[in-house]
């Protein structure tokens, strides 16, 4: 249908199946050829002669003939020059053209007509989607006629308008008309069946889903125009296998929704359906396709699991926990390995005392009956349970569930005696005498059918305190208690004793004996420092603290006083806590050893005397250290005297070098007596003249005896191992050597006197009046013939004058 509108007159004109020209004044006249419009309206319009508008008849008629021997035409007078109204233009009506036209092709559409037609050439073009842009030539236009014509068939799906743009012009006059917009609509045709989304569709219905219930959907979709009738689609079940039972199902022929039909769904003896359903156009009457819909049904809890037998039997020793009695068996018929399959067991009768305990085994089809607690022979022999079986998920509908008998029979066993109770509390006091009878304590034999005897030993008793009688379970002291003891543990004393009954394979029982032992007073307190120092000078009070095993009431507080021999010099206090003593000195004592005599009592009034030995030190408040200034002093004075000391060894050595090189006469060597206590070493000491012929000196210097002796002063060096001297050789050629090798050993000898003083010796006299000893003393042997002393005389001119003395010569010139 073309549809005209023109602004001059306001009419919509119709253009139908006959084809007709509309002259527009300025524009185009355009013809349409009859056919190309699909649906007539019943209403036209065109001018006749006289330029008026009339009603343009039914188009029926045109199909009847009627009007086919001419084209009507609409002809707008051009208005005169004073009567010019400004540029309109006539808009140009969509123009609808079915889909699948048959040709023959390029077939035309309408006529494109310039109002400067008549007066110069004039040439059409058009442009545009379908022309010169792609699809490119799908419409073309006759250039000199204007006839607009379509070249194949046109398919709504792949597009549905076109819309381009028709323009006239004449070459060298300068005409052009402006471009003119013409649309073109491809109208619908039932060309496309009904396609399903997807093929097969699966459902899923549970096999108790109530009747009416929608479990799934299918869908299906038509490529023709959407909203019309060509694309109305309407849904059906064409099959079911199986059939039986049959209308399972009902699907909404509009949604597509697939409904429980019927009962009769049961997993068990049908687990899946096939559906062929289909999809028609046209509201149903127009084309149609199929898919499958494949329906599997779930599982319901439907079916209660079966015990495969009605009794079960089962034995088990007695005083075992946790031991499998028996295995079970059930069946179900729902699905394998599902919640509606897997076992759950309950034992609803005959264990009271929850003895038992039942399982599911890991399979999901088995129970496991088993013990929670010992089993008691001499209790109950056979236990009668009564077991249920059910589902991990509630049946789906009411269902019978399935129950077995579960004997267990109890097997005697030899069991340990048994204390009653298994721990026995008594208090008694640490002071209970000796042999006193402590507690019977005593167990039974649980195998009453057994008919055996009990015999008691002691398991543990660490401080060996009791003896128990084997046959009675009676228990004594043995030797005396002793709370103070290490054995003791807050106040208790834990004995372990054993009940053994003579069965072949004896089986033994304990039993705990808890002693708990009541204190007596019988430690008397005491203070462990007994070696004190005070200083001399501002002396601070010491701490002495009490020591006391007994407990509360035995003990502290505690008190201390001192004895009368101690109350003139000391003072004595007790701390807070009563613990301790605190002990100053009243007066100022002397230095050196106290002693401090005190009495001690613990709160119950038991005391013991005790002495202190206190010593006083030059010292002042707490520094107690004046013993070691002490001996820093003593050792200040020694380092002192040993330094005098090594000053005249020196002394001396250099004196002995100068001697030896002077070698201007015989030394006197001077013996000491056998009385004296130095050890017989040999002294060397200056010459007193000028050789053996010097003989003249004042012998008075030496009358005066010991008395004119300087004053030696002697120093303890510090002790040491004492040095090994060597025995007298036989050989008298190694006498030298021999006393080099002993002076040495002498002077390193911390025992030996005088320690390396300068000695001055007396002169001897004659006859009964000399002071001093005969010098026959330092003979080394008993007989003077057996010694060749003028050997001597080869070791220097020092042992000259020892070899003349020793052989009796030149003594009388000495004395």
């Amino acid at each position: 249908m073309l549809q005209l509108t023109s602004p001059l007159c306001g009419l919509t004109l119709l253009v139908l199946q006959h084809a007709c020209t509309v002259h527009v004044s300025g524009l185009f006249q355009v013809a349409i050829p009859a056919g190309l419009v699909e649906e007539p309206h019943p209403l036209g319009c065109h001018r006749n002669q006289s330029g008026e508008v009339d009603t343009i008849p039914d188009p029926a008629q045109y199909r009847q003939g009627e009007f086919s021997s001419a084209l009507p035409l609409l002809t707008i007078r051009q208005p005169l020059p004073a009567q010019r109204r400004k540029k309109r233009a006539w808009v140009m009506p969509p123009i609808n053209i079915a889909e699948n036209g048959r040709g023959p092709f390029p077939n035309q559409m309408f006529k494109i007509r310039s109002s400067y037609n008549d007066e110069v050439k004039m040439y059409y073009k058009i442009t545009g989607p379908g022309a010169d842009l792609p699809p490119i030539g799908r419409f073309i236009i006759e250039r000199n006629t204007g006839w607009l014509s379509v070249t194949e068939p046109l398919d709504r799906e792949q597009q549905a308008q076109y819309i381009i743009e028709a323009q006239a012009e004449a070459r060298g006059f300068g005409i052009e008309e402006n471009p003119m917009e013409i649309v073109i609509n491809v109208l619908d045709q039932n060309d496309n069946k009904p396609e399903f989304t997807q093929n097969p569709f699966l459902g899923h219905v549970p096999e108790d889903a109530e009747i009416g219930s929608e479990f799934m959907k299918v869908n299906a979709t038509d490529r023709d125009q959407p909203g019309q009738i060509s694309s109305d689609l309407r849904y059906s079940i064409r099959r079911q296998d199986p059939p039986t039972p049959s209308d399972l199902f009902f699907i909404n022929p509009i949604t597509g929704g697939i409904l429980v039909a019927a009962s009769g769904l049961d997993r068990e003896r049908q687990q899946q359906f096939k559906l062929v359903v289909e999809a028609a156009d046209n509201a149903g009457a127009g084309l149609t396709s199929t898919s499958q819909v494949l329906i599997t049904v779930e599982d319901s809890n439907d079916n209660a699991p079966k015990f495969t037998q009605d009794t079960y039997t089962g034995s088990i020793s007695e005083n075992q926990q946790g031991v499998v009695v028996v295995k079970i068996e059930v069946r179900d018929e729902d699905q394998i390995h599902t919640p509606c399959w897997r076992s759950r067991f309950r034992i609803i009768q005959g264990d009271s005392d929850h003895l038992f305990s039942i399982s599911t085994g890991h399979s999901g089809d088995q129970g496991i009956l088993a013990t929670s607690k010992e089993l008691d022979y001499e209790a109950s022999a056979v236990y009668t349970l009564l077991v249920v079986v059910e589902n991990e998920v509630v049946f789906s509908r009411p269902v019978s569930t399935s129950t077995a008998t579960v004997t267990v029979r109890v097997e005697d066993r030899n069991e340990a005696p048994v204390f009653r109770p298994s721990e026995m509390v008594v208090s008694v006091s640490e002071d209970l005498p000796l042999d006193s009878d402590l507690v019977l304590y005593t167990a039974s034999d649980p195998d009453l059918d057994m008919k055996q005897t009990v015999k008691y030993q002691l398991e543990r008793d660490h401080a060996g305190w009791l003896s128990l009688n084997e046959s009675t379970g009676l228990l004594v002291v043995r030797s005396s208690l002793d709370r103070e003891s290490p054995f003791i543990i807050d106040g208790t004393y834990t004995v372990l004793i054993l009940a053994i009954d003579n069965a072949e394979t004896p089986a033994t029982g304990t039993g705990t004996l808890v002693i708990e032992v009541e204190d007596v007073n019988d430690n008397i307190p005491s203070v462990d420092q007994r070696h004190l120092v005070f200083c001399s000078s501002q002396s601070q009070a010491l701490e002495l603290p009490i020591r006391d095993p007994d407990g509360p009431g035995f003990s502290q507080p505690f008190t201390a006083q001192l004895l009368e021999d101690s109350l003139k010099h000391w003072d004595i206090h007790m701390n807070d806590s009563k613990t301790a003593i605190l002990l100053s000195a009243r007066t100022v004592l002397r230095l050196g050893e106290h002693e401090v005599n005190l009495r001690v009592s613990d709160s119950a009034g038991l005391y013991q005397d005790i002495s202190l030995q206190a010593q006083v030190c030059d010292c002042t408040g707490s520094d107690l250290i004046c013993l070691e200034k002490s001996i820093a002093v003593g050792m200040s004075e020694t380092m002192w005297i040993l330094g005098g000391v090594l000053a005249l060894l020196l002394l001396l050595l250099l004196l002995l070098l100068f001697l030896r090189k002077s070698g201007s006469g015989e030394k006197a060597v001077l013996l000491q007596e056998e009385e004296s206590p130095v050890r017989g070493n040999i002294y060397c000491y200056d010459e007193e003249g000028g050789g053996e012929e010097d003989q003249e000196y004042d012998h008075r210097l030496l009358r005066g005896g010991f008395a004119n002796r300087p004053l030696l002063i002697t120093v303890v060096p510090p002790l040491s191992c004492a040095p090994t001297y060597r025995p007298r050789p036989t050989d008298q050629h190694d006498i030298g050597e021999f006393i080099d090798d002993n002076l040495r050993a002498t002077d390193g000898d911390p025992t030996a006197l005088p320690y390396d003083c300068l000695l001055v010796f007396n002169y001897e006299g004659g006859g009964a009046a000399s002071e001093g000893g005969s010098l026959s003393s330092l003979t080394s042997c008993s007989s003077e013939e057996e010694q060749d002393y003028q050997r001597l005389a080869h070791w220097g001119p020092r042992f000259s004058r020892l070899a003349l003395m020793y052989n009796g010569e030149g003594l009388e010139d000495q004395d």
